[in-house]
Order: structure tokens, then sequence, then C-alpha cells
């Protein structure tokens, strides 16, 4: 069971490491600066890890890390943290930005309308 359960997990991560290069891709193509840098295990194989950080204006930044060895999500402000979110609660807050680029993105909105 824990064997299945340790795939299962890293098919997630595989799944949001895929997810992250195209939401920078989405924003950089919204002229927003993102980037998503991969990591690996040391052994060739793609796809066991991902640092995606987003400028979403007013020095309002996002940053969402995706490993084998968990999930976080930081928000931070002027250079200070605001927020700090793990595991599946990290998942729905890089969710509820995504929705709301895609709106501004949608709407022509500029990037200070995303922040909390």
């Amino acid at each position: 069971m824990f064997l299945r359960l340790a795939d299962q997990y890293r098919t997630v991560v595989q799944d949001l490491v895929m997810s992250l290069h195209a939401l920078a891709s989405s924003l950089q193509k919204q002229g927003i600066v993102a980037t998503c840098y991969g990591c690996d295990d040391g052994q060739g194989h793609d796809g066991h890890g991902a640092s995606f950080v987003a400028e979403l204006g007013d020095q309002h930044l996002v940053r969402f890390l995706v490993s084998d060895f968990g999930i976080s999500w930081v928000e931070s402000r002027n250079g200070r943290e605001l927020v700090k979110f793990e595991g599946a609660e990290a998942i729905q807050e890089l969710q509820r930005i995504a929705i709301t680029i895609q709106e501004r993105a949608t709407t022509g909105s500029t990037p200070e309308t995303v922040s909390r």
C-alpha cells in the first residue's frame, strides 16, 4: 500500500511540475515576470520538483516549491513574507492565483489586481 501511495505522490509532483511550466509560460506571454526551474534527482529523471516564482506587481512575489519532499507556497510583498501554505493549501492557493490571472487576461486588468 505505501509503495502505491509513494508512486501516486510522485505522479502528483510530476503533474504539478508540468502545470507550473505552463503557468510560467502563460504569465510571460502576459508580460508578467515568471520563472519555473525544474529539478531532478541527480540520476537524469526529470519531473521530481520545480521552483516557480512570479512577480505580480507592486513588489508582490509568489513562490511555489514542489518536490518529492513536499509542497509549499510563500507569498511576500516588499521582501516581507505575508503567508506560507504547505500541502493541499499550497495547491489551492496556486489555483486561486491561476484563476485570478486567467480572469485578468480576459478583462485586460493590470498585475496589481492579483493581490490578496
